[in-house]
């Protein structure tokens, strides 16, 4: 039955309030050029635009037209390779984390000649193995692309990501930590790709004012929705419908338009993204304040492993990850979660290859890792609404539920 209830959200967004509306002027990508040290930086409107600018910029730097991504990953990556004319090749995860499984990809790398770029994911804000991915891309004479969305001011050995490949782009998308509702950023390391990059974005994208007057009201949407009692509506609310409707694809949030806007973002929204920048890093201690709690409680919990950050390295924890033997005893935990308003959720519904409107674009295969982890894993929320109450009745629900 569906019931109105307050709700933690599932990931730990930036919470806005009204002087980060009316904060000093600042300039959103100089911050990022100076926090990664890079080249340049430039504003997109999505994570998936800026993606796809840098897709679109190595076809000027390679004739090859291949891009390999992991198999359990975000649709939009596949939607935007497809969208900039480029073919996807999947690899598959490792069994216990999020890596590639490196002896595939080396396999992959052995056959496929026509490889123009690897996209290294740092999913869950943790870090992959950067430093392997980018010896075999090296090798192989591929470009090296870092999918941070999830991962801004997190370490690889004590080294941020988005510093390691040649590009790399982060999202600024609601939920996702710092956020102007919707927006990414398209890095680069080298000053003469970021040239290129440039141009390229200044010939495809143009100003929309309707959509960019829509995307302001949205975000001052978020700034009063985003907070546990309205949280359901944007939440539990449109799942819901769509689960009644048969549609698990939508009710998980994860069917996307391949005619995606890539239109440029307005000063206004960049400064919101100025001002809760000096908020980063603050914010990432509260988020693993939270984070060392659940490690602490669950780690030696039957049946359950958690996919935390390894030695030497830093994850920002936007929420964490928790893998179940039993995908039915996931099923239950994660039903109960959602019932009390806890926060659970999972990263994504199914390996990118099962999901049928991406399949007219993608090859067929057989990916079991990331189909495991798709079926028996789900995470925990470290918002910031999060009360220590909050933890460990979600603790104590994943110990016995």
């Amino acid at each position: 039955m569906l019931k109105y209830r307050k709700e933690i959200p599932p990931t730990a967004g930036f919470a806005l309030s009204v002087k980060d509306f009316y904060g000093p002027a600042g300039d959103l990508e100089n911050d990022f050029r100076n926090y990664l040290g890079s080249a340049t930086a430039k504003i997109a409107y999505s994570g998936t635009a800026a993606f796809y600018f840098i897709l679109e910029t190595l076809k000027g730097l390679s004739s090859k037209r291949t891009v390999i991504i992991p198999a359990y990953t975000c649709p939009l990556l596949a939607i935007a390779i497809a969208r900039a004319g480029l073919k996807t090749q999947i690899c598959d995860i490792s069994e216990d984390s999020f890596d590639y499984d490196y002896q595939q990809l080396e396999n992959i790398c052995g056959v496929n000649k026509d490889i123009l770029a690897m996209v290294s994911v740092h999913l869950a804000g943790l870090a992959v193995e950067i430093e392997k991915i980018k010896g075999i891309s090296q090798r192989q004479g591929a470009f090296l692309i870092e999918d941070c969305a999830q991962s801004l001011g997190a370490w690889y050995q004590s080294k941020l990501t988005g510093t390691f490949g040649d590009f790399s782009f982060f999202s600024l998308c609601r939920g996702k930590g710092l956020t102007i509702y919707e927006g990414g950023v398209a890095v680069v390391n080298k000053p003469e790709y970021g040239r290129l990059l440039e141009q390229k974005i200044k010939r495809l994208s143009n100003k929309d004012i309707i959509s960019e007057t829509v995307k302001i009201i949205e975000l001052a949407g978020y700034a009063i929705f985003y907070r546990p009692q309205l949280a359901w509506f944007i939440f539990s609310l449109p799942r819901e419908f769509w689960k009644f409707k048969g549609d698990q694809v939508r009710a998980a949030a994860e069917y996307f338009d391949f005619n995606f806007p890539i239109h440029r973002v307005s000063g206004w929204r960049q400064k919101i993204g100025h001002v809760q920048f000096s908020r980063l890093e603050s914010e990432i201690d509260k988020q693993r304040q939270k984070a060392e709690v659940y490690l602490k409680e669950l780690n030696n919990v039957s049946g359950i492993q958690l996919v935390k950050e390894r030695e030497g390295c830093r994850s920002n924890y936007p929420y964490l990850t928790l893998i179940f033997q039993d995908s039915q005893r996931r099923d239950a935990v994660l039903e109960k979660l959602r019932d009390s308003g806890l926060g659970g959720s999972q990263i994504y519904a199914c390996a990118i290859c099962d999901y049928e409107y991406l399949k007219p674009i993608l090859p067929t295969g057989d990916f079991p890792n990331a189909r495991f982890m798709a079926d028996h894993s789900m995470t925990l929320s470290t918002s910031v609404f999060l009360k220590e109450k909050d933890i460990f009745e979600a603790i104590r629900i994943v110990k016995f539920q």
